[in-house]
């Protein structure tokens, strides 16, 4: 199995996406340099 890293990006910022749900978002950074990095 290979593991592969996501992020996903709304409004400028890294959030998390609840099964993919738009409406039901964790916002994690608004720093998407440093969160690539």
């Amino acid at each position: 199995m290979i593991i592969i890293p996501a992020i996903d990006l709304k409004d400028g910022a890294c959030v998390r996406l609840e099964q993919g749900d738009f409406s039901r978002e964790t916002v994690y950074s608004s720093d998407l340099l440093a969160v690539a990095q």
